[in-house]
């Protein structure tokens, strides 16, 4: 887990936060999010569980495309060069989707 990750949609100049251009980072602007929705998608099956993968999908969906959402405005707003990041790192979570 990464020394920035938080539970608090907050800047932390405290330890250095800086936009990361390199990596996951130059597909998608919130690569953490997107695989959190591939482990969410893929908990019913791997349980064998379709129910369970729609239930999973339906009450964490939305939760995880709103704190998306709220992140990358808090990031636009405070943190220096997010704007040009977000400029040329068009999606958020997938490629040619959102």
């Amino acid at each position: 887990m990464s020394r920035l990750t938080s539970s608090a949609i907050r800047i932390q100049t405290d330890r250095g936060q800086h936009v990361v251009t390199t990596g996951p980072y130059a597909f998608v602007r919130h690569p953490g999010y997107t695989a959190g929705i591939l482990v969410i998608a893929a908990s019913g099956p791997a349980l064998g569980s379709w129910l369970a993968a729609a239930l999973v999908v339906i009450f964490s969906l939305p939760f995880l495309l709103h704190r998306t959402i709220m992140e990358d405005r808090v990031l636009h707003a405070e943190l220096a060069g997010y704007a040009d990041y977000a400029a040329r790192v068009r999606w958020r979570l997938v490629p040619g989707i959102w």
